[in-house]
């Protein structure tokens, strides 16, 4: 569950551990009796959840109270919800942590469509160089370590190889299988000691370190203000497009598998604008099919009929297709 929207959160599938950012907890099934049929619509979602909304809940020895919100599925599983968040309803917490795939997906589609990683400038402002980083140190030694432990597996499985292929009425005893396979037994000795070593060395090494330790001279970081500035434009360009994905989708049969390919297509296209006393009228060129240019069409209808004047203007904006020339 996204931390910015519910605090410190976690959850826990199935009746007896529940594990997250506090630690591993036991805990109890619910009754079935205090479980309650909820339904709501949240962000444009119609939902609906068995729930059990318990106000408190007592871990670590009683030092941490955390609120916990149960759901009871068809099939009996309990799903239990841990929230530092009482200001939310049941069913907002239910819904934002069983549908939390869409933040995965609105940032990945963020990140494809309008370019949310991009730089928008190289300019740096001073960065704080107490500011605590993952440590390089540990990455590495942690590549090392894996490389060690797929060796030491290999010689694992060659060694296991050759016991199972051992004739015995040649080598009979143990000392006499070491003796026959002495290399490869000292090659398996030498990864065991390097993985044991790889492992010391990676507990000693601290997961973060304050930047200034990392970085000779000035701290720096780009400056963050235009970013957040173009990612803010980006995000309501985002809310835009999909407002019209809920609109048109009464009006194209395939909205949810390519409603947003459509409104992006109509956006691209050409337009001829024109302005009277009254109204700025915007013509848009006809799509590439005759459906999708008869679903643009009732959207731009639907858009008519609500009074929206032009920014800083008393012109209405009117939308409209053009016919075929």
């Amino acid at each position: 569950m996204a931390a910015d929207r519910f605090g410190s959160a976690l959850s826990a599938h199935g009746k007896g551990t529940c594990s997250g950012a506090a630690g591993a907890h036991r805990w109890r099934s619910v009754a079935k009796a205090r479980f309650r049929e909820q339904s709501a619509t949240i962000a444009g979602q119609k939902c609906q959840y068995l729930l059990a909304d318990q106000g408190c809940v007592r871990l670590l020895r009683g030092e941490l109270r955390l609120r916990q919100v149960t759901r009871w599925s068809d099939n009996g599983h309990q799903t239990a919800i841990l929230t530092s968040r009482r200001d939310l309803k049941a069913i907002e917490v239910a819904f934002w942590m069983f549908e939390r795939w869409r933040q995965e997906n609105f940032f990945k589609y963020l990140r494809e469509e309008y370019a949310l990683d991009a730089l928008v400038d190289y300019a740096v402002e001073p960065d704080d160089p107490d500011r605590d980083v993952p440590n390089p140190q540990r990455k590495a030694n942690l590549a090392e370590l894996r490389d060690a432990r797929a060796e030491l597996t290999r010689l694992q499985a060659e060694y296991g190889r050759a016991v199972a292929n051992n004739p015995e009425r040649l080598r009979p005893t143990v000392r006499g299988f070491k003796i026959a396979h002495g290399q490869l037994g000292q090659a398996l000795r030498t990864a065991m000691d390097r993985v044991a070593k790889l492992e010391a060395r990676r507990a000693a090494i601290p997961s973060r370190v304050p930047v200034g330790e990392l970085i000779a001279g000035k701290v720096v970081k780009l400056a963050a203000e235009r970013k957040l500035l173009t990612n803010l434009l980006k995000m309501i360009g985002y809310q835009a497009e999909t407002d019209l994905v809920r609109r048109i989708s009464s009006h194209y049969r395939r909205a949810e598998q390519e409603g947003r390919a459509l409104i992006q297509s109509a956006l691209l296209s050409a337009a001829d604008l024109t302005v009277n006393e009254t109204e700025l009228r915007i013509v848009i060129a006809p799509l590439s099919s005759p459906h999708r240019t008869r679903a643009i069409e009732a959207l731009c209808a639907d858009l008519n009929r609500a009074p929206v004047r032009f920014p800083g203007t008393r012109l209405r904006l009117s939308y409209a297709v053009a016919g075929p020339r």
